[in-house]
Parts: C-alpha cells; structure tokens; sequence
C-alpha cells in the first residue's frame, strides 16, 4: 500500500529542517506532502530544491564506487501543495481526499509565531487551523500519528513550575499568541482524549542553529542584541551599553533552545513508538537567568553593560513604549516581549529527557552557541523580524 507523510508549516523556521529529516527517515517511495500558501510558494520551491539537493549530494558522497551517482532524474519527494490551514478543506479543494488517502503521517507546524498578533488572526491561524488540521488527520484512514507542535507557553503567566503534564491551571496569558496556543492545544488533546493517536511537541523559544546561528527570524532574545547594536552604533568604540532591568533579573529564566535541537528532537520522538499519547517540553533543563543571558551577551558582543532598573517593571514599559509613537521601532524592541524577562513559569523535560537518553539528542547550555547567535545576527542584519502569516 502507498504510502505518504502530509506537513503543514512548510517553508516555515521548523518545517524546512524536519522535512529533511523526515526524508531520512522513509523510504525512497514515500512523499513528503507540504502545505503551502501562496504567497510562499516560490520559497518553498526553492527550499525543496535545497532540501533535495543537500540529500542527493549526501547519498553520492555516501557511494563506494563512484561510477553509481545519486539518480538526478528522480522525482521529487518533496510535493508541494498550494492551500490554507484556515479553511475547513485546507484550500485543497479535489485533493483533499486524494491527500487523505495513504497519509500515515501528518504533521501540523503551521502558526503565526508573533507575540504581538492580533486576536482575530491568531484565532483563524492557530485555534481554526489547527481544528481544520485535526478533521484532516481524523479523516486519514491509515493515520498511524498526528504530530503536533505547541509552545511551551502555553502556561501562559503561570506561578511556579510547569510540567508536561499540565495545561489548564487557571493562568493568564501575557498576549494572545500564548492565548490562542493554548486554545489550540485544547483541541489538540481533546481528540486525544477521544482517541486520535497523536503526540505534542512544546518547544521553549527557539533561536539559531547552534553550529552556524542560522535563523529565519529575529525574536525574542534577539530584541536584546538589537539593542546592544543600536546603542554601540550611536557610540561607536565606547561598547557600553544600558539594559533596562526590571525587578532582580537573577529571579528570572529565559528557556531560549536552538533550532536544531528542537528538530532533531522531534525527528527522533516521533520516530518512537511509544511517543504516542505523549507531551514533550523541549526545553532547556538549564535555563539561563535574565543575568545569566545579559552577561553571555555582553561578553559575546565585547559590551560592558550598565544596567538600568526601571521604576514600575515591565508592564510600565511595556505601556510605554506602546504609548509613545517610534519609541519601539527606534530601540527595536517589540512591546510584548519584555514580558519575558520577568516570566514568573520555569519548565520541566523530565519524559523528553527519559525517551531521548542514548540518542544522542540534547539541548546545549546556552552559554556554548550564543557566539553562533551573535556571529550571524552580525553578519546577517536584513533578516527579519516579521512572521511568516
């Protein structure tokens, strides 16, 4: 019987890195079937294309005898399909059930990643999509797993400690992409409960690679580079730099993991077939302070910073720069991630650490890639901040 594996979120910062490894994974006759916007559609051809191009050259440095080259005329495994995760047939329209048919796989990646999205569209994107996904899935006759990525915000602003095992704990969100995640992952484990065989993957904030620091977008820890460069541009030579502290800023963690740890992690997990029914926090079981981060920066830069606490905390500041036009462009910084520097939740891996032990699949300590993350947000400075929508 036909086989195929069916991924949303492609030619996302996740999607384009676990396809390749999905492609490892099956056998030469099984498609990777990837749900594409339109928009994105020439991207996404010239992903595949790398994508394809990376494993051919892979497979002819793997030959012994040179005469037997990988096959250049072979079809492409990788399929891309044009449609939308917010409407209920996926905007596949005659495919849908064709799709359906042999996929034992699907994997649903696609989301708008921004803390600073609006209601209307994280509701549409992440809460609908992910319904629309999930009658997909439910509607695949040879369905072996639904593989589904959450957040670990999900916890929302919650106090204390959060588990894998945890969802509902009666927290408040900080913005609404954590609100409608959240939202998501309801429905997610509620078919779960139903008994869709299904496994959620919840990674902390992503960053770089942490070889090569590569990264499809600056968020995140990445506002905080941002303003050390700003400042060191209108000093040149001085590296000094002021950073805004609010309360004890060792009191605080920031659980920041590399790209592709959180990959690998997922191409392996859900490979296991004992994953099915679980949750994974992919998160750092070490996670660096506001001061633990600040101080790896500032040595990472070459910057001596003054820290500046502000009267008021963050939710002050954040009103500030909410209220005051151009402030946030001028020090780019995005309002709503100053919220995590005083993120009350820390995070546990306990089962993600258990069933990835002997793989060799771990998170590296902060510590040991942020020269990575720096090296390339310094040579790579158009990348944007914007989310893929």
């Amino acid at each position: 019987m036909a086989e195929s594996v069916f991924l949303t979120g492609f030619p996302g910062f996740l999607g384009s890195e676990l396809v390749a490894r999905l492609l490892d994974r099956y056998p030469e006759d099984v498609p990777v079937r990837c749900l594409v916007q339109s928009k994105y559609r020439d991207l996404a051809e010239r992903r595949a294309a790398e994508i394809e191009g990376r494993k051919r050259d892979g497979e002819r440095n793997r030959e012994r005898d040179p005469r037997d080259g990988a096959d250049e005329s072979a079809p492409s495994r990788v399929e891309l399909y044009e449609g939308d995760v917010t409407e209920s047939d996926l905007g596949l329209g005659d495919d849908y059930a064709d799709l359906q048919a042999d996929a034992v796989e699907v994997y649903h990646l696609a989301a708008v990643y921004d803390l600073g999205v609006a209601r209307e569209v994280g509701m549409a994107v992440n809460v609908e999509g992910t319904r629309n996904v999930l009658d997909f899935a439910a509607g695949c006759p040879a369905l072996r797993r639904f593989q589904y990525v959450s957040t670990c915000y999900v916890s929302g602003r919650h106090d204390g400690v959060f588990t894998h095992r945890d969802l509902d704990v009666g927290q408040t969100f900080n913005n609404h992409y954590e609100e409608t995640k959240f939202l998501a992952e309801v429905e997610v484990q509620r078919r779960m409960d139903d008994g869709l065989p299904a496994t959620i993957y919840r990674p902390a904030i992503t960053v770089g690679d942490s070889e090569t620091g590569e990264t499809q977008k600056y968020d995140g820890p990445y506002y905080l580079l941002e303003l050390l460069g700003r400042q060191s541009a209108l000093l040149p030579g001085a590296n000094v730099a002021a950073v805004p502290t609010f309360g004890d800023p060792r009191d605080y963690e920031v659980n920041v993991v590399p790209r592709d740890f959180v990959v690998e992690a997922i191409a392996n997990l859900s490979a296991r077939d004992d994953s099915a029914g679980e949750v994974y926090q992919l998160c750092d079981p070490n996670p660096p302070t506001v001061a633990g981060m600040v101080r790896t920066f500032a040595a990472a830069t070459g910057t001596r910073i003054l820290r500046v606490p502000v009267p008021g905390g963050a939710s002050l500041a954040r009103r500030s720069l909410d209220a005051i036009p151009g402030l946030a462009d001028a020090l780019g910084v995005e309002p709503a991630v100053l919220d995590y520097f005083v993120h009350p939740t820390s995070y546990t891996c306990a089962n993600a650490i258990r069933d990835l032990h002997g793989s060799g699949v771990a998170c590296p300590a902060f510590e040991e890639y942020a020269d990575a993350l720096v090296r390339f947000f310094r040579e790579n400075p158009d990348v944007s901040a914007d989310a893929m929508t």
